[in-house]
């Protein structure tokens, strides 16, 4: 496992529409490991390939107090409702925005041993696969913003507490 560089707002890699995974091999399993550490060592929720330079649709998430998942070729089944979030992203950092995104989502996919999957999610799990799947598409949260007054720049905590 590694960790792998992240790619930031305006990479072109983050534009473009990330390829279907056609099979399942031991490249698929050491991206999904690396991707796996890389969003661990920077705290992230979730990463798509294409944040590592990777053009493909894999997606990974992990849920605060859960092992990490891994979803091949995911695609959006249901959407459902609408809320008010307050957004961030590994590859535009120091900002946060306020968007919308639905109350529940389902999607489906494989899982890293080719099984099909299917998700029925609310709250942060579909909140995050609704911005993954954004990424593959080559969409990033700020596309969502009604007006740049939604954007937030985030100041870094003062490591001394704040004192």
């Amino acid at each position: 496992m590694a960790i792998r560089t992240m790619r930031y707002l305006p990479d072109p890699v983050l534009r473009q529409k990330a390829k279907r995974v056609s099979a399942i091999d031991s490249s698929i399993q050491r991206l999904i490991d690396d991707m796996v550490e890389t969003m661990q060592q920077a705290n992230g929720v979730g990463l798509a390939a294409p944040q590592v330079g990777v053009s493909l649709r894999v997606v990974v998430i992990r849920m605060p107090g859960e092992e990490p998942m891994a979803i091949i070729n995911p695609k959006m089944v249901k959407r459902a409702g609408e809320r008010e979030v307050t957004e961030g992203c590994l590859s535009v950092p120091g900002y946060a925005g306020e968007i919308k995104r639905s109350i529940s989502v389902t999607v489906k996919g494989q899982n890293r041993q080719g099984k099909a999957i299917r998700l029925k999610t609310t709250g942060l799990m579909a909140q995050a696969l609704e911005h993954e799947l954004d990424h593959l598409n080559g969409i990033l949260y700020v596309d969502h913003l009604e007006s740049q007054d939604k954007l937030h720049k985030i100041e870094p905590e003062a490591e001394d507490g704040g004192m």
